[in-house]
């Protein structure tokens, strides 16, 4: 008998691993929502039972995972991800609607218990609060039990820098629009608009510096007076593009009368259709971007041949340019300024003209970084908001930690906290009060407060605050890595420092590069760590090796999930006392220099909301001689069970205490801190030895890798070997840390390669073993991150293995379809030939012929509890239950050949003729179509 079952709350199954799909995150993508109802799917995964809201929908090839949103998800930047536990299923593209997320299936086996959850920026959209269950307490500084947090103080203000780059300067802002002939970028079917608006300074001399953003994955349309938003594109008649270019005017105009030309780019047409890309959209943005700045720099050539937005303006100069990207748009930027240097494979570019410009510096704002590759050599300031809704586990602060090691280490690295800021409001267009379309507040709420970002707390800032301080931060970005102003580097490079024209806002921060030479950093060199303290991963469901345990409270930016887990490379230092005086030693295999550093900077974490950790600070050289740098003390962000606010404070004690000791400073062993507060934990990220100063950044000759995919046919016979194509161009010589997940198991290796360009270092061959038996596509997968010397462009590819051989016939034969009442209707569905993929349908019930009906009374209660979840209060016909129908799942195991579908009737004492029933077997085709198959039917007599 196949039945199935509601609410289970665990999957143990066949599952099926997509190709990692592109991922459409928080909503609407063109995929229809009215394909396979939710009445013809299945709420089991082979004989295994689904949790609420989890289905299986469509049958062979097109068979696929579905989960349900009890209410339309916001469409956004972070992707939705579907996990088995702790493992990466893939991402799943959104339906029209914005409630159901489809991944297509392949065979993947999981152990019973195995836990069904979604995601996206680390936040579980399938159950309330944080992807992983946590809890805070201001008491607790361990930060591992307690209730959630009271109401959260700002903190007291730091002081004001000497400089503040909000102030407004001389020059009158101009403004204007310019919409040019669309463009076509590759993998994207529809033409993305060339549209920016540009606000410049009127009358200043010379040629200006370019400031271009790019905003973020928003709705794509809406239609005036009503709540519609879609993700559509082109726009349907009716609707219109919502102007998320335009919601940037407040930082624009700043800049503008600081002499600055701006432009801000529109990306509808890339988010509209950035679900079919692999990488998320960001090889398109950075196309999208370089097709602008190749424009203006033609127009710098023949200003009269400029639009006249542009010629309003004073004059661009293309070789002093600095890029703002907004979420995706921060991956977008920072993608534009890798290719600005290397340039990207020609098939997958959307831009093959040269390189006019020179990228200076870029600034993600709560940005994604799914292929985690920051540009290295290309100074960055990422903003990263404390109460963010949407990109809410802080990916983009790799954008710092990711660049360590990688090259130089010259250009600065800056990651600026925003307490109290949340996703959307940094642009106008995204702002409820202010945008032309229907716009709303990321930061999730419920019936519960949230002690640090709910409206109307202390921390949390207004819409007015957040684009203030937005702006401020922006243009102290542009003043540091465009114009070189070394004042406003305080600011940014965790000094602690603040501008006072950002308002109240509580924005810290700390950096790595620039005057800084690497001391002990985690991953980077072999450490050991003593007393009482561990080398932590900082990517690992083994809670014995993580650096956060799952009931830390809270989540941490440093240490945000990739796609693999574990992944080797990253890792911490954690320390947890219980007294204080116990010292933490951590040794490096060699010894370091810090020759010429002033300081010694580190940047450690402690539980948010705690206050007083307070830890000496010592090292020791080769020689055995030992000096006490001094104390220091950190405090705890704001930070509540959402919020991700394990974030690393900057310290710096100075080294004049190891040169009064003759400490050899060419020759330092060992770095120790030891706990002078009562019981805590606290975590150390990295240790380096700093002066002051923003060095020139000269780019390294890096070599570049971009992995691609390839697609091939199964066949019919034979064992051939494929490999996943890898490209790797640029300079020199490097080294990526491969992972190759198993499309079996889902389980992932990886190991380290060095790679040149012109050779085939990276070699992932696929076996194809040809068959002429129906089965599921299978993708192999491979991605990379940058090691050293390197620069990744498209991280991610593999080869697909389409199968090429029909799916079986399908026949249902009567096993029992005549039976007196209280027996079971019994038919066998029978395949043509046996197939390498579990064969499903449904059953559907039609209204017979002639005679009467079987109704829901006529059938056992107990079953038609488990199909319905619910018993209709009054005998209804089998073909006239609401919400679709009763719907059998049918399902013949790999393999087999026969599966049986069984109703089982109900023995009454009620005289009655004869009933019966009809029903149809249903398929889908390759294009998701129903395909109706046999009828048959079914009689039950009356037992008396």
């Amino acid at each position: 008998m196949i039945r199935a079952t509601r609410g289970v709350a665990t999957a143990a199954a066949l599952l099926a691993l997509a190709s990692v799909s592109p991922g459409a995150a928080f909503a609407q993508s063109p995929v229809p929502s009215d394909g396979p109802s939710a009445a013809a799917a299945s709420s089991r995964l082979g004989n295994l039972d689904l949790p609420e809201g989890w289905q299986v929908s469509g049958t062979g090839a097109r068979r696929q995972l579905v989960w349900t949103a009890p209410e339309p998800v916001p469409m956004g930047d972070a992707r939705v991800t579907f996990h088995a536990g702790d493992r990466l299923l893939g991402h799943p593209v959104a339906a029209r609607d914005g409630r159901s997320f489809r991944l297509p299936l392949q065979d993947l086996r999981l152990t019973e218990g195995t836990q069904l959850r979604v995601t996206a920026g680390g936040r579980r959209l399938d159950a309330s609060g944080p992807a992983r269950s946590a809890r805070l307490t201001p008491s607790d500084p361990s930060g591992t039990s307690g209730p959630s947090a009271p109401a959260a103080l700002p903190g007291a203000p730091l002081p004001a820098n000497g400089v503040d780059p909000g102030v407004p300067g001389r020059y009158r802002p101009v403004s204007g629009e310019y919409d040019l002939k669309s463009v076509r970028l590759p993998g994207f079917p529809e033409p993305v608009e060339m549209r920016a608006t540009v606000v410049g300074p009127a009358g200043a001399p010379g040629k200006r510096p370019v400031v271009l953003f790019l905003h973020g994955r928003h709705g794509t349309c809406y239609t005036p007076g009503s709540e519609d938003v879609t993700g559509d594109w082109p726009c349907a008649v009716g609707s219109k593009p919502i102007p998320s270019h335009q919601g940037y005017l407040k930082a624009q105009r700043l800049l503008a009368s600081q002499g600055y030309v701006t432009l801000s780019i529109s990306a509808n047409g890339i988010n509209g259709q950035d679900f079919r890309a692999e990488d998320g959209g960001a090889q398109a943005r950075s196309s999208l971007i370089r097709q602008h700045l190749a424009r203006w720099a033609d127009w710098s050539a023949d200003r009269a041949a400029a639009p006249a937005a542009v010629r309003r303006s004073s004059a661009a100069d293309l070789s002093r340019v600095l890029l703002v990207g907004h979420s995706r748009g921060g991956e977008g930027v920072n993608r534009a300024a890798l290719d600005s240097l290397t340039p990207p494979p020609a098939d997958q570019d959307g831009y093959r003209g040269p390189v006019r410009w020179k990228i200076l510096g870029t600034v993600p704002i709560g940005p994604t970084i799914f292929g985690n590759n920051p540009a290295p050599d290309v100074p960055s300031m990422t903003v990263l908001p404390g109460c963010d809704g949407d990109v809410s586990d802080l990916q983009g602060q790799n954008f710092v930690d990711g660049t360590r090691g990688v090259s130089r280490g010259a250009a600065l690295h800056s990651a600026v906290y925003m307490v109290g800021a949340n996703h959307n409001f940094f642009n106008s267009e995204w702002t409820p009060g202010q945008a032309q379309a229907p716009a709303f507040d990321d930061f999730w709420s419920d019936e519960q407060t949230d002690p640090v970002c709910s409206p109307g707390t202390r921390t949390r800032l207004t819409a007015a605050q957040q684009q203030a301080a937005g702006a401020t931060y922006i243009a102290a970005a542009a003043r540091l890595f465009v114009a070189g102003d070394d004042r406003v580097r305080p600011l940014l490079d965790g000094t602690g420092r603040r501008a006072p024209s950002a308002g109240p806002v509580r924005a810290l921060s700390h950096a790595v590069g620039a005057h800084r030479t690497p001391a002990f950093v985690p991953g980077l060199s072999a450490l050991t760590v003593s007393g009482g303290g561990r080398l932590c991963a900082q990517v690992d469901p083994d809670p014995g090796r993580a650096c956060l345990s799952p009931d830390a409270g809270g989540a941490s930016p440093h240490f945000a999930y990739w796609e693999a887990a574990p992944e080797p490379g990253r890792d911490a230092v954690a320390l947890e006392w219980s007294r204080p005086g116990t010292p933490v030693a951590v040794r490096s295999a060699r010894p370091v220099s810090l020759a010429g550093s002033g300081s010694l900077a580190l940047r450690v974490i402690v539980p948010p909301n705690s206050t007083g950790t307070e830890l000496d600070i010592a090292v020791t050289d080769a020689s055995g001689r030992r000096a006490h740098l001094g104390r220091t003390r950190v405090d705890g962000l704001p930070g509540s069970e959402r919020t991700t606010s394990y974030w690393a404070r900057e310290v710096r004690v100075p080294l004049s205490a190891a040169v009064r000791s003759d400490l050899d400073l060419k020759r330092i062993a060992a770095l120790e801190l030891t706990p002078r507060t009562a019981a805590g934990r606290a975590w150390l990220m990295d240790a380096w030895g700093w002066r002051p100063g923003t060095p020139a950044v000269r780019p390294a000759a890096l070599a570049r890798v971009d992995v691609g995919r390839l697609t091939v046919q199964e066949g019919d016979s034979g064992v051939r070997t494929y490999r996943v194509p890898v490209r790797v161009s640029g300079q020199g010589s490097g080294q990526v840390r491969l992972f190759v997940p198993d499309p079996a198991t889902g389980e992932t290796t990886s190991r380290t390669v060095t790679v040149r360009p012109g050779r085939h270092d990276i070699d992932v061959p696929v076996e194809v073993r040809g068959n002429d038996r129906f089965g599921y596509d299978v993708t192999h997968d491979a991605f990379v991150k940058a090691v050293r010397g390197t620069a990744v462009g498209a991280h991610r590819g593999g080869v697909t293995v389409q199968n090429d051989d029909p799916m079986p016939k399908v026949t249902v034969a009567p096993v029992a379809d005549s039976v007196t009442e209280g027996a079971a209707l019994t038919w066998r569905v029978t395949l043509s030939e046996p197939a390498d993929a579990e064969i499903s349908g449904h059953v559907s019930f039609l209204p017979p012929v002639g005679g009467t009906e079987l109704t829901t009374a006529d059938l056992d209660q107990a079953w038609l509890k488990e199909q319905l979840g619910e018993v209709p209060a009054t005998p209804t016909p089998l073909s006239q239950i609401e919400f679709g129908g009763l719907n059998l799942p049918v399902s013949v195991p790999v393999g087999a050949t026969t599966a049986e579908v069984s109703v089982p009737t109900a023995e009454d004492a009620v005289s009655e003729p004869a009933e019966s029933l009809r029903a149809q077997l249903i398929t889908y085709d390759s294009t998701w179509e129903p395909v109706p198959g046999p009828e048959f039917v079914g009689t039950v007599r009356d037992a008396s």
